[in-house]
């Protein structure tokens, strides 16, 4: 039998195991995909964690790569054989075989190998509905990416640079720094040594960006707001550092008439016509070679435990991924 990581009560990487599961036939509209590399995603540790809640037991892991081995009834999407990715759900990727919705499943190009894609699918449609979606990044943009050494960000550093943005990102370490500026990040901010908010000032000569991104949440939000422009966006992606406290909204005003915003990637791809024109324009940037995807970590998924503990301690740059 196939084994998977399953949690049966939420709290730390210990509350993972390796199990064995029953894996049948595809029902009628889905797939079963034998996984030969798996995403690992900041978002896992909050269903690990119960910060966002799963009906338990449950496994985990919303990205990965494959092989479809058999497709259900009514199933036009993909056929047996087909090289797979997908990202955003359901949770259950932690595994070794699985079957799973055919119309969330995306065809690789050939030029996107498995384990590319299985660090890639999450981060990188995130950074697509992000920079072509939320905020649409126009050339001559400045704009805010925290966390920028990250998989996120340094997608999203690249194709920002490639539309034509100055882009301006922190991280916490200078090994961090050197890695956001080697994928063109244009202004790096140690924010353990650095007030960022008065730094972008500083930059944009006052004014402030376009647009923050920020996966930080609880540490950075004051500062992401008065790193702002009159009518600029904060958008909300993550809670690494903790849920952001409830705020007055008059607070937006105050400080320019802001935007806010929460997005998920799942609101974003709920059409199977919006997956596809995403992981179009994904798909493109990366065989173009305009975004490099970075796989700076690699570890047996039994392990995972050990990479939980390495991404909450922020030790990770780039995508990281998980071989069954």
């Amino acid at each position: 039998m196939p084994f998977a990581i399953r949690i049966h009560h939420t709290g730390g990487p210990e509350t993972m195991h390796w199990e064995e599961v029953e894996v049948g036939d595809p029902a009628p509209g889905e797939a079963r995909v034998r996984h030969q590399a798996v995403g690992l995603n900041f978002i896992d540790i909050y269903h690990r964690s119960g910060l966002y809640p799963l009906p338990l037991p449950s496994g985990l892991g919303l990205e990965a790569a494959g092989v479809v081995e058999a497709v259900g009834e009514d199933v036009s999407e993909v056929q047996v054989g087909d090289r797979v990715a997908y990202a955003g759900g359901p949770v259950g990727a932690y595994s070794e075989l699985r079957c799973l919705p055919a119309h969330r499943l995306l065809k690789l190009p050939a030029a996107i190998s498995a384990r590319t894609a299985a660090a890639m699918m999450l981060q990188g449609l995130t950074s697509a509905y992000l920079l072509r979606r939320t905020y649409r990044v126009q050339a001559g943009d400045t704009v805010l990416i925290h966390a920028v050494a990250g998989g996120v960000g340094l997608i999203a550093c690249q194709w920002a640079k490639a539309l034509g943005a100055t882009v301006i990102g922190t991280v916490s370490n200078a090994a961090k720094a050197a890695l956001a500026q080697a994928h063109g990040c244009d202004h790096v901010i140690d924010y353990t040594r650095q007030d960022f908010a008065a730094r972008v000032r500083e930059i944009t000569g006052g004014e402030g960006v376009a647009v923050v991104y920020d996966g930080v949440g609880k540490d950075t939000f004051a500062g992401s707001l008065d790193s702002l422009r009159t009518c600029g966006m904060l958008v909300c992606l993550g809670n690494a550092s903790g849920p952001v406290p409830p705020f007055d909204p008059l607070l937006l005003s105050q400080k320019g008439s802001l935007f806010l915003t929460r997005p998920t990637l799942m609101h974003y791809t709920t059409k199977r016509a919006d997956l596809l024109a995403l992981s179009a324009e994904l798909f493109d940037v990366v065989a173009a070679g305009t975004v490099r995807i970075e796989i700076n970590q690699t570890y047996p998924l039994r392990e995972v435990a050990a990479a939980h503990h390495d991404l909450a301690g922020r030790k990770l740059t780039g995508s990281t991924i998980m071989l069954p």
